[in-house]
């Protein structure tokens, strides 16, 4: 059985690597910013399962990632806001 504090302490260190990555992609790309969640969420799905180092299963390390793709939209929207870049 997996622990939820695992999942959540992965998360939060995947996270600022997530949205960190989906900038680079934005920036480079272009992509509409519709779709940057979703993109997010698969990116911090990737990253949570390619963290080999800690000793959890896939299966944990898939969820951790998801709930990191979705931090860092929140991050992202946080710092937005933060500036006043509203729009």
């Amino acid at each position: 059985m997996f622990d939820v504090v695992e999942i959540l302490a992965i998360a939060s260190v995947i996270a600022p690597v997530t949205s960190g990555v989906v900038q680079a992609v934005k920036s480079a790309t272009g992509v509409n910013k519709r779709y940057l969640p979703v993109m997010a969420m698969a990116v911090g799905i990737g990253l949570g399962a390619a963290a080999f180092f800690v000793d959890i299963g896939l299966g944990e390390r898939v969820w951790a990632g998801g709930i990191s793709g979705l931090a860092s939209v929140g991050l992202f929207e946080l710092s937005k806001k933060s500036k006043g870049d509203e729009k």
